[in-house]
């Protein structure tokens, strides 16, 4: 039988009691989830699933918004209210 050893990293809270939720809901622990990952990184020599960064992040949608906080404060900015506009399904 493998020897098994103690992995420690710290997670946010909340990160932990939703993966704990979803790991329940599927009939595993957090450990087997990570087990069952760490296995397929081991195998592929990849993360298995996409890794990408959210573009509201990136640094041209920054400075527009930086632009656009600009405008408020000094008045450049103009808003007007609209009817919400529900879609039907």
């Amino acid at each position: 039988m493998a020897r098994t050893v103690n992995v420690n990293f710290k997670l946010d809270e909340d990160v932990k009691k939703r993966m704990e939720r979803a790991c329940s809901e599927m009939g595993l622990s957090m450990s087997t989830a990570f087990t069952i990952f760490a296995k397929k990184v081991g195998r592929e020599y990849r993360i298995p699933f996409e890794v990408s960064v959210d573009p509201f992040y990136s640094e041209s949608n920054l400075r527009h918004l930086e632009s656009v906080m600009q405008d408020v404060r000094t008045g450049k900015a103009h808003f007007a209210e609209h009817d919400l506009i529900e879609v039907e399904e």
